[in-house]
C-alpha cells in the first residue's frame, strides 16, 4: 500500500512538473475547479424507473452546482460543449466482454474533439450502479449514497490532486478511518460463494450481522445509526462491493474484482479479512 501511494505520488510529480515546464496546467484538479461553476445537465436515459429515481434524488440532494435535466438527444447535441458537466447512467464494457454489463452513475466534463487529443468529454468519476440486464431493485435504494458520492468526491477532487486521480479507491479512507465504530449489515447474498464457512467465521465480530437482503435493506431504509449496509453489483467480467452508512447516505467501501473461477461474485475472504483488520 505504502509502495502504491509512493508512485501515484512521484507520478504526480512527474506529470505536474512536465506540464508546468510546458506552460500548461491541465491536471485533474485544474480541469475539474470549474465545475461548480458550470451547470450540470442531468441526462435521462429513458428508462422511466431509473429517470424517476434519479431525478428525485438531484433534487433533493444535488448542491455542489447548478443542475438542469436534459433529454438522450439533447446530451448528444451539447456533449462536446466545455460549458457543461453531465450527470448520466452509463453502460460500462470491460475488456473482453462483447457488451456493456454494468450501469454506472457518471459525471463527465463535456469537451469537444480536437485532432487526434484525447479532448473529448472527461469522466469525473463513475460509481458502479446495477447490470446492464436488469437490476435487483437494491440500485434504487442505494441511489441517493452514490448521487451524494459522486458529489463528495468531485468537491474534494477540486481541491486534491491526489484525490482527483484516486477514483472509486478514494471512499476507502473513510473506512479506514472509521470503519472500526461502526455495526455492519452484509447480507448473505453479496458474499461470494468462494469464501467458506471456516472464513466467515474467522473475519466475523459481533458488531457484524449476516442477514438476508430483506434485513440489510430496511436496516439502510430505516436510516439506523452507525450502521453500515452491503451492496453489490455483478455481471460479467467484474464485481463491485460496496459498503453504505445508512443514516448519512455515505459511501464507505468500494472495491472490485475479476470474476473468475477461483473468485465468484460478492464479497470475497480478503474483503472481510481488509474489514476486519480495521476493527
Amino acid at each position: 500500500m505504502k509502495m502504491k501511494r509512493l508512485i501515484l505520488f512521484f507520478t504526480l510529480l512527474c506529470v505536474s512538473a512536465v506540464l508546468f515546464a510546458q506552460g500548461k496546467v491541465t491536471t485533474r484538479k485544474h480541469l475539474f475547479a470549474d465545475f461548480s461553476d458550470k451547470i450540470t445537465k442531468v441526462v435521462m436515459s429513458g428508462n422511466e424507473i431509473l429517470d424517476g429515481a434519479l431525478r428525485q434524488e438531484v433534487v433533493d440532494l444535488w448542491t455542489l452546482s447548478p443542475f438542469e435535466f436534459c433529454s438522450m438527444a439533447e446530451y448528444e447535441s451539447l456533449k462536446k460543449s466545455d460549458t457543461y458537466y453531465f450527470l448520466l447512467i452509463t453502460a460500462g464494457q470491460a475488456k473482453g466482454e462483447e457488451e456493456p454489463m454494468v450501469r454506472f452513475l457518471t459525471l463527465e466534463k463535456g469537451g469537444a474533439e480536437k485532432g487526434d487529443n484525447i479532448a473529448l468529454r472527461t469522466e469525473v468519476i463513475s460509481l458502479p450502479l446495477c447490470p446492464v440486464d436488469g437490476g435487483s431493485g437494491r440500485e434504487l435504494v442505494f441511489l441517493p449514497a452514490l448521487v451524494k458520492g459522486v458529489q463528495e468526491f468531485t468537491a474534494e477532487a477540486m481541491a486534491s490532486e491526489k484525490a482527483a486521480y484516486s477514483g472509486m479507491a478514494w471512499f476507502n479512507g473513510r473506512f479506514d478511518r472509521k470503519g472500526a465504530i461502526k455495526r455492519i449489515y452484509l447480507a448473505q447474498e453479496d458474499i461470494s460463494e468462494s469464501v467458506s464457512t471456516k472464513e466467515r467465521e474467522k473475519y466475523m465480530d459481533e458488531d457484524i450481522i449476516l442477514c438476508d437482503e430483506d434485513e440489510a435493506d430496511k436496516a439502510y431504509t430505516d436510516k439506523t445509526y452507525n450502521t453500515l449496509v452491503s451492496y453489490t453489483v455483478s455481471a460479467g467480467t467484474w464485481s463491485y462491493k460496496l459498503l453504505v452508512e445508512a443514516d448519512t447516505d455515505t459511501v464507505y467501501y468500494i472495491r472490485k474484482h475479476k470474476v473468475n473461477a477461483k473468485n465468484a461474485p460478492g464479497f470475497l475472504a480478503e474483503d472481510l479479512k481488509r474489514i476486519s483488520k480495521k476493527r
